[in-house]
């Protein structure tokens, strides 16, 4: 190749954005810390095992005495592998990253919290839940994982519609019963199921807060005024007119259907009011849409 085609081919290629990196891994960490938190200064301290692959790893050190930090990373090694091939290269190598700080922090929570920070075990397992939930939404945010069943689940929801967090509560289920033989604890099995459910459910609220969206019925005699002024407030989304006849007065009138995310709500109220302070809106929450602007079917 010649030396203006090298040069030609260098500038095609998207420049590498170091900021955009910079910042994706300081948010990364900061997750990395949530989670190791919750791990290191409430449930371990407690003796509660929780699910993935740091309660395998628990229970494996439990049992034989194994350090559990090498047996975190031994279980990881090959998940991070398929995730490679699954998901994607760079989705790996943020999960390598994520192990190893997980590992770190998770040491060095260990060595200068040897005691839980609260002495109620029940208390302990709720904040570390909730702990461990946040760090691993906002892990999950940036495309990373600190790997263990994160890493299984990120791969099948990247083919499959399915809540990350239903997807760790289940494979958590399976891990948390089969450490019931070696504890031999009913209480730490079902403190170790509360921590499941808590962390599942946090996940959940962390990745979907935002992405969480409503189904707007608008009534009005001035629904032309009202739909020009949603359209100039919230340009992005698309409205639909509904024919409809009320049932008391006879008279045919339009209704304005409309779909919008969690944080436009506001947006459409305001752009209402501004037109017909009497509008008559009927408001509910959807599970799920799909198409331009939200999200997308993943099915095979």
């Amino acid at each position: 190749m010649c030396f203006e085609a090298f040069v030609a081919s260098y500038r095609m290629k998207k420049p590498i954005k170091v900021g955009a990196i910079i910042r994706s891994h300081a948010i990364i960490t900061f997750g990395l810390l949530c989670t190791t938190f919750g791990w290191g200064a409430f449930l371990i301290p407690s003796h509660v095992t929780g699910g993935g692959i740091s309660g395998v790893a628990a229970v494996i050190y439990f049992a034989t005495g194994f350090p559990a930090g090498i047996t975190y990373l031994i279980l990881n090694s090959s998940l991070i592998l398929l995730s490679m091939k699954v998901v994607s290269v760079e989705f790996g190598l943020k999960s390598v990253y994520g192990v190893i700080v997980f590992s770190l922090l998770l040491s060095l929570i260990q060595h200068f919290i040897p005691e839980p920070l609260v002495s109620d075990t029940f208390m302990a397992t709720v904040v570390g839940g909730i702990l461990s939930g946040i760090g691993s939404g906002i892990v999950f945010s940036q495309g990373s994982s600190s790997g263990g069943t994160d890493l299984i689940a990120m791969m099948i929801t990247r083919r499959r519609n399915i809540s990350p967090g239903r997807l760790i509560m289940m494979m958590d289920v399976f891990i948390i019963s089969s450490s019931f033989l070696i504890l031999q604890s009913l209480e730490k099995m079902i403190y170790g199921y509360c921590m499941m459910v808590i962390s599942g459910y946090v996940i959940d609220f962390v990745l979907s807060g935002n992405k969480q969206s409503y189904q707007l019925f608008i009534f009005s005699e001035k629904y032309e005024e009202v739909a020009e002024s949603i359209h100039a407030h919230i340009v992005q989304r698309g409205m639909t007119l509904v024919d409809a006849q009320g049932w008391y007065s006879k008279k045919p009138t339009k209704m304005i259907l409309i779909i919008v995310r969690k944080y436009e709500v506001t947006a459409v109220f305001r752009a209402i009011k501004e037109v017909d302070p009497n509008a008559f809106i009927s408001m509910g929450n959807v599970m799920g849409v799909y198409g331009k602007g939200f999200d997308t079917m993943k099915v095979k």
